[in-house]
């Protein structure tokens, strides 16, 4: 479920990043369109990898309610972290992406 947490948080914080207005205020410049496109993709991607990961590590049941619940954390962290540490926020997506091949090899 880890993975799917990290996934998901990624693919939260490039949906965010591809709306003008937290691009400019995260990375202090304004998106051209195929950046903004590019990002939605990459965070559409990242949500439904990160369905893949909930699903295969229990049967579809289960693993779509774990998915709902990793979906609303990882929606309710990135949240409750931008009006207040929005740096913080990218650092966390940026560290989660870069570890989750790590936590794939690992046994759950």
């Amino acid at each position: 479920m880890l993975l799917a947490c990290l996934l998901c948080y990624g693919g939260f914080t490039a949906l965010c990043l591809s709306m003008e207005r937290h691009h400019a205020e995260l990375l202090g410049r304004m998106p051209t369109l195929v950046m903004r496109r590019r990002l939605k993709l990459a965070g559409g991607l990242l949500l439904a990898v990160s369905l893949w990961a909930a699903v295969s590590t229990t049967d579809w049941a289960l693993g779509l309610v774990d998915w709902f619940a990793v979906l609303m954390l990882s929606a309710l962290l990135l949240v409750l972290l931008m009006p207040y540490r929005p740096r913080l926020a990218l650092a966390l997506a940026g560290a989660g992406l870069l570890a989750s091949p790590i936590v794939m090899f690992v046994p759950s």
